[in-house]
């Protein structure tokens, strides 16, 4: 499902592919409520009818957002907890 530029999806605007592997397509687009780039990901046709791999993907997006937000304090004293909601 190659989306192009200019493409809206609700209130993101598809501005370019950044790229594509077996858990979907991730794209740059402009979400018009923030005015801000974010990152689109769009699961393929057999994930997006399965709800238990739907939630077990939010959960893993949700734990590799949470890591990448410590900005490199794992190890430290600094703790987070990630939850799948």
């Amino acid at each position: 499902m190659a989306l192009k530029q200019g493409t809206q999806l609700g209130p993101f605007e598809i501005l370019a592919p950044i790229g594509v592997g077996g858990m979907g397509e991730v794209y740059r687009a402009r979400d018009s409520r923030l005015d801000r780039v974010v990152a689109i990901k769009i699961l393929p046709e057999f994930l997006a009818q399965n709800a238990q791999a739907k939630e077990l993907h939010a959960f893993l997006d949700k734990a590799t957002a949470d890591s990448k937000s410590l900005g490199g304090q794992i190890g430290s004293n600094s703790r987070r907890k990630l939850s799948d909601a």
